[in-house]
């Protein structure tokens, strides 16, 4: 009864309802990169497999962050520096934004040159394997992109049972939004090939917050929202008149 007391002690004070209301905006705008993402992965797979490869991501976004918040000591053990180099040191966060953000970067790059170059897939029983690849990819940037938001909502709020609620609603949000995002940007090349360009973006801003960099989000989002905006007019301008051009796809029915 006095732990049930203390995780619901927050609903009595207005600070805990904002710190709430703060952290959830905050879990959607920067889960945006996951869902992206996710998307981006999910259309290599089959239609049938889509949807659920999303809701798997998504799921395990939400409980590596829940796991994470729950070991709050180690995750702010890891801002310690292990090793210096050429005068820079670093730690294991910093070590593992690097390596998140060569990834992303990595990633984004060559899915940009197979939509663009690639080679057409077939139905194959390759392709339908590739499903637990595409979890292992989703899962690896989960870890990063959860590190970067619980660290953040470290700073926001004190209370973990505020965190963990924040988490799951912002999750449960990005649940009932991402499939209506992923046709969005299967449907509209040009979205898509922003949204991996938006991805680089994140991954040079992942590498510079790993060597002490700071780029501050407020740019890159703005950056990021005002191309989508232009798009937007672009799309309303052509409308249907003309036929979008037809990004290479893994697979084919």
């Amino acid at each position: 009864m006095d732990f049930l007391a203390n995780a619901f002690s927050w609903t009595g004070s207005a600070e805990g309802w904002i710190a709430l209301a703060t952290l959830t905006v905050l879990e959607i705008v920067l889960g945006i990169d996951n869902i992206v993402f996710i998307s981006i992965l999910a259309g290599k797979l089959r239609p049938e497999e889509r949807e659920r490869a999303r809701k798997v991501g998504l799921s395990l976004a939400m409980i590596i962050r829940i796991l994470l918040l729950l070991s709050i000591t180690w995750v702010m053990g890891l801002t310690a520096p292990m090793f210096t180099t050429f005068g820079q040191e670093i730690s294991g966060r910093d070590l593992i934004l690097i390596l998140g953000g060569l990834f992303l970067i990595a990633k984004s790059t060559h899915e940009i040159h197979e939509k663009l170059e690639g080679e057409e897939g077939h139905g194959s029983a390759k392709v339908a394997a590739s499903f637990v690849s595409v979890i292992i990819q989703i899962l690896l940037l989960d870890i990063v992109f959860s590190l970067d938001s619980v660290i953040t909502a470290v700073g926001m709020a004190d209370d973990i049972a505020v965190m963990i609620l924040a988490v799951v609603i912002a999750v449960g949000v990005m649940l009932l939004s991402a499939g209506a995002i992923s046709d969005f940007v299967e449907r509209h090349p040009t979205v898509k090939m922003l949204a991996l360009s938006f991805l680089i973006l994140i991954g040079v801003s992942l590498l510079g917050e790993g060597f002490e960099q700071h780029i501050p989000k407020g740019y890159i989002y703005f950056a990021m929202g005002f191309s989508i905006f232009v798009e937007m007019i672009n799309l309303r301008v052509r409308g249907k008149a003309a036929e979008p051009v037809q990004l290479h796809k893994p697979y084919t029915e």
